[in-house]
């Protein structure tokens, strides 16, 4: 165990304890603080060993849920469920999540859960690899393939990114539970209007320059990640593997993004979460070196929809920082002000209580870290 402490003054009005759950290929972490946010205690591993590729913290119901998606290299991959914020794990005597026989595909890991509808507590949405989305309509006990997605004509000819053939974004709208998207790496952008019956790629504007013949394909695009803004339903920020992406429109269209200093190569986008117009990025280098540009950690802030970013450093190291942060290893709590964490592939935890203004690493020495979640809990 461990502890580390945020300045004073970085505090906020909730009267709940902050949870952050860090998914490693060593097991899962966690960090615990108090209502002000002022002071982390660390604790793990749970599930030592274990790669643990997403996580849940879902607050619908009585009391919180979480789950965590993991691969073990004996059992293969594993979901497990807490009512009791971690103290005890629950997994089904028959997997919770597998494809059906007449499929012929096999479960590689679970890299996306996300709870359902507000009003639907007992609804769960996971996306797995190789790329498919499942939906849970009993508390994440059992969860079926969603076989509109699975039968799309688009499939076959989907390309796996370098990561796999991963399904990595799931939003449901929030006034609108009929209304899904997904994102695929390297598919791109996937829309439902039925609650998952049908689906239409949603990717028109997103330009992919290492396809010269086919710069806007219909699909194919290498989409790292999509947020959803805070107060728009409809406005969606997206990372691109060549580019930085806004929607105004639910995701019908796509427009470029003001580029940062050249900088488009990234994995995550968190959207802030309660300004409308605010988002935060964590740019890389290039494909190619896929760290932190120049040894510089640095975020990228914007509060008017992507038109202008500022840089975000102070605490963050800013020499010799040659650090990876993956698309799934940025989050915010949803407090205000916003709770913002990120993991490094060298295991630095880093975050902000003041919407980003100030940094202080909360732990590092913890092994690659592949996902965090953070929210407050009951």
């Amino acid at each position: 165990m461990a502890t580390s402490s945020i300045d004073e003054g970085m505090t906020t009005g909730t009267t709940l304890d902050t949870l952050v759950l860090i998914g490693t290929t060593k097991g899962l972490f966690t960090l615990r603080a108090g209502p002000g946010r002022e002071t982390f205690v660390l604790e793990g591993p749970s599930f030592p060993g274990e790669e643990v590729y997403s996580t849940c913290i879902d607050d619908r119901g009585p009391h919180t849920r979480l789950l965590v998606g993991s691969v073990s290299n004996h059992w293969g991959p594993v979901l497990r469920r807490s009512d009791d914020l971690g103290a005890t794990w629950r997994e089904e005597d028959h997997a919770a999540l597998a494809f059906p026989d007449d499929t012929g595909a096999s479960l590689a890991r679970i890299w996306q859960l996300t709870p359902g509808p507000v009003d639907q507590p007992d609804v769960f949405y996971a996306g797995v690899e190789p790329a498919a989305l499942f939906r849970s309509d009993d508390g994440a006990r059992t969860f079926s393939l969603v076989r509109g997605l699975w039968d799309h004509p688009h499939r076959p000819q989907w390309v796996p990114g370098g990561g796999g053939m991963c399904l990595h974004t799931i939003l449901v709208h929030p006034t609108d539970p009929q209304r899904l998207l997904i994102a695929v790496s390297a598919a791109g952008v996937y829309r439902s209007h039925d609650g998952g019956e049908t689906w239409s790629a949603s990717n028109s504007g997103i330009v992919v320059p290492f396809m010269p013949d086919a710069p806007a394909p219909e699909f194919g695009q290498c989409v790292h990640k999509v947020a959803r803004d805070a107060v728009d339903p409809d406005r969606l920020y997206l990372q691109h593997h060549g580019g930085i992406y806004s929607s105004d429109n639910g995701g019908d269209s796509w427009e470029p993004m003001t580029s940062i200093a050249g900088m488009d190569f990234g994995f995550p986008v968190v959207s802030h979460p309660t300004q409308s117009g605010t988002a935060y990025l964590l740019p890389l280098e290039s494909d190619e070196y896929r760290c932190t540009p120049d040894g510089h950690c640095v975020v990228w802030k914007t509060e008017d929809k992507g038109s202008t970013w500022r840089p975000l450093t102070n605490g963050l190291p800013q020499d010799n920082a040659h650090l990876t942060i993956l698309r799934d290893g940025f989050t915010s709590d949803g407090l205000g002000p916003s709770g913002l964490y990120f993991g490094t592939r060298t295991g630095e935890l880093f975050a902000s209580t003041d919407d980003g203004d100030t940094w202080r690493e909360l732990a590092s020495h913890l092994p690659p870290i592949m996902s965090v979640r953070a929210a407050p809990v009951r």
